[in-house]
């Protein structure tokens, strides 16, 4: 997060200062020590808002520039730990009141201008789908009270992986971890230096540095265990993360670090910008992050920090001192807010696209806003005299108010807007139960169809998609969790047919319509599902944790089979998951021989597999070009959204106990692919089937199912 605090920046941290003027008690003594303002930091911080934000725009092309944001970590740590290093150093103690109010002042006004502007576009159904209204609004207030960062982790989001439909405020996770950094840390530095005083003859400075030293090394080391162990929310949890600030403190603090030697800084420098812009391009979604690969974009940062030396035009100190690199970083705490809201936003506004040229244009209309926020609301409220002028609870108790006015707007969204998301539930159910004749797959398969036009008609509608989803999570296990977890549905009679549904999340989309199949022919369903883990054999290629987990689910879930009669096994699973090519030519023909294995493993006992081709995977939610567009401009072509080679369909060509069963056709055309067919809303996100649509599927999932059943009792 790039914090506001521009004009902090340590100087003589080694020495007390010569004079120390005793400051009224409702100023804090800001500079209380000399203090100098560093430019090539400010550069730094240019190149770390870069890293996000065109990462954002960009996620296939700068693969690494998620790490923008724990340059944040270290520049934040090094200035604050050098502005509370002076304040102690001079006066013995550090005004809480004034120290927190001075950070109101400089984050507040623009964070919360950005969660007003967030409140007001979640009342619009033509600028946000009604079905993200509930996750919107508890995202606002978590993000409001600076807690997003636990909000995400508590709920298991995956930042390095784009699925699912992010929200506007998603990216205020490293706002709220970076404001309980400026909670936390003043009162671990007190508590040292009171230490200090107290057991070691006044030796503040030292306490100080061992506190924060231990709190750095224990940080890291719980991130690096907890990434492993638990690695999506191990990205937001704060004590994961306070390594990183530390890291920015021990500069501060220890003046041998910071070099101004003209060849070690000219080194030192020049090596730490060249280990950002490796890890920027190198690193992924798949690089197991933060744990110790967050350590090389942190000492990247502090080498950068930490060369001091700016004799000569050609070294890193004057570089990043250049007009543009000082412009960018002065607007890089309104660019990060302003920028995130927008991308999301954007797809939904009528006649704007997501070509290069709007994704360009788009940039520009961040650069432009975050010049205006810093000109009229940052600087200007910062040195308000009305709170300047006051004692510090005057600007929190302002701070609150204005906490409130949000808290307000947000809910009036959900007031104004629940009756509609309401109502489009129940629309949905009624949908379900009573689907219009020829709609949906029918129109394609049924040959009594032809012809069947159901004109614009688009249900669910657009803006209600999003919830037409399973609505059993308890059957689904995800990220490191490696419980083979069971589900039982349908009949319970002894002598029912023993259906399984196993897989992954495009397994798991399938089981309202399975559970209703089962319900209707008298069949007992099992299921097993993990997300990102389709029952195959060969290891995924993500590192790790998470491809630990999907080894362990899968050993589990065979052992489980192992022990079930069962009649029949309907498997699916999402195309592009990455497989390790280990032995293998490649990763597909990996893929397709772990399927044949872990197939072979039920057929061998005469039981047989059905599996189905994959469905396309879209770059974005269709339905934000659906909100606003005909459904004839929202296609895809064939060639970017569907992927040819899938292996479920390789690993079946030729296996006479599997049926394969393949719907390109229903979704795709020679050239192109449709987001609806026959009216119906075929996604619920850029991946996942509605519910709604894959109950068109019915009939010939269950007239696969009955003839399997049919060929497994025959003589």
């Amino acid at each position: 997060m790039p914090s506001a605090d521009h004009d902090l920046g340590p100087q003589h941290l080694g020495v007390p200062a010569k004079t120390v003027t005793r400051e009224p008690d409702d100023r804090s003594p800001e500079h209380a020590e000399p203090s100098r303002f560093l430019p090539h930091v400010q550069g730094l911080r240019a190149i770390a808002v870069l890293c996000v934000v065109l990462y954002h725009f960009w996620p296939g092309r700068i693969t690494g520039g998620y790490i923008g944001v724990d340059i944040f970590f270290v520049i934040s740590g090094f200035l604050i730990t050098s502005h509370l290093m002076r304040e102690v150093t001079a006066t013995g103690t550090v005004k809480l009141g004034q120290f927190w109010a001075r950070r109101a002042r400089r984050l507040l006004p623009a964070s919360l201008l950005v969660l007003l502007f967030c409140a007001v576009v979640v009342m619009s159904p033509y600028l946000m789908p009604t079905s993200a209204l509930p996750n919107e609004v508890r995202e606002i207030l978590s993000s409001t009270f600076y807690v997003e960062n636990w909000y995400l982790a508590l709920n298991s989001a995956d930042y390095l992986n784009h699925s699912g439909s992010p929200t506007t405020v998603q990216h205020y996770w490293s706002l709220s971890l970076e404001e309980q950094f400026y909670v936390m840390w003043p009162l671990i530095m007190l508590l040292a230096a009171w230490i200090g005083v107290k057991f070691f003859r006044g030796a503040r400075r030292r306490a100080i540095l061992v506190a924060l030293g231990i709190v750095t090394v224990v940080s890291f080391a719980f991130c690096v265990v907890f990434t492993i162990t638990n690695p999506a929310p191990a990205y937001f949890v704060t004590f994961g993360r306070m390594w990183q600030f530390g890291v920015g403190a021990m500069i501060a603090l220890v003046p041998m670090l910071r070099i101004r030697n003209a060849i070690g800084s000219f080194v030192l420098g020049w090596a730490g910008i060249l280990l950002l812009v490796y890890v920027t391009f190198t690193f992924d979604g798949q690089t197991p992050f933060p744990g110790y690969m967050a350590a090389l974009p942190t000492l990247g940062a502090a080498a950068v920090i930490a060369a001091s030396n700016s004799d000569r035009w050609w070294y890193p100190t004057r570089i990043l001192s250049i007009r543009p690199a000082q412009f960018v970083g002065d607007i890089s705490y309104s660019l990060y807010l302003w920028h995130w809201p927008l991308i999301i936003i954007a797809p939904s506004v009528p006649f704007w696209g997501l070509t290069i040229y709007h994704r360009v244009a788009l940039l520009v209309l961040c650069f432009v806003l975050a010049w205006l926020t810093k000109r009229f609301v940052e600087d200007p409220v910062r040195g308000w005299k009305v709170l300047t002028s006051r004692p510090a609870r005057v600007t929190l108790w302002s701070s609150l108010g204005a906490m409130v006015v949000v808290v307000l707007v947000a809910g009036m969204a959900w007031f104004v807007n629940a009756p509609l998301y309401n109502q489009g539930t129940r629309d949905i159910a009624e949908l379900q139960q009573n689907p219009p004749e020829c709609f949906g797959a029918a129109s394609v398969l049924d040959p009594s169809c032809a012809g069947a036009d159901f004109g614009d008609t688009i249900l669910p509608a657009p803006g209600f998609a999003g919830i037409d989803r399973p609505e059993h999570p308890q059957c689904f296990v995800q990220l490191t969790d490696s419980r083979p977890v069971s589900c039982h549905f349908g009949s319970d009679d002894p002598d029912a047919p023993q259906v399984a549904l196993i897989g992954d999340s495009h397994a798991y989309q399938l089981l309202p319509t399975f559970q209703r199949m089962a319900d209707e022919n008298g069949w007992h369903l099992v299921t097993w599902f993990k997300g990102a883990c389709p029952w195959n054999t060969t290891p995924l290629s993500t590192p790790g944790a998470f491809g630990a987990a999907c080894s362990d689910w899968r050993e589990g879930v065979q052992r489980a089979i192992d022990d079930t009669d069962l009649d029949v096994v309907f498997t699916a699973a999402i195309a592009n998951t990455p497989y390790s090519s280990a032995g293998f030519d490649s990763a597909h023909d990996a893929a397709v021989a772990g399927y044949r294995d872990a197939w072979s493993t039920v057929t061998d006992r005469g039981i047989p597999v059905i599996t189905v081709v994959d469905n396309p995977v879209w770059e974005t939610d269709p339905n934000k070009c659906l909100r606003t567009r005909d459904a004839s401009e929202c296609d895809g072509a064939r060639s970017d959204v569907l992927v040819e080679d899938d292996p479920l369909r390789d690993a079946a060509t030729g296996l006479d106990t599997v049926t394969l069963l393949d719907f390109t056709d229903v979704f795709c055309g020679d050239d192109t692919c449709a987001p609806v067919v026959g009216g119906a809303n075929i996604y619920r996100d850029q991946d996942h089937l509605t519910v709604t649509f894959v109950d068109t599927l019915a009939p010939w999932y269950t007239e696969a199912i009955q003839a399997a059943l049919a060929g497994r009792v025959a003589p």
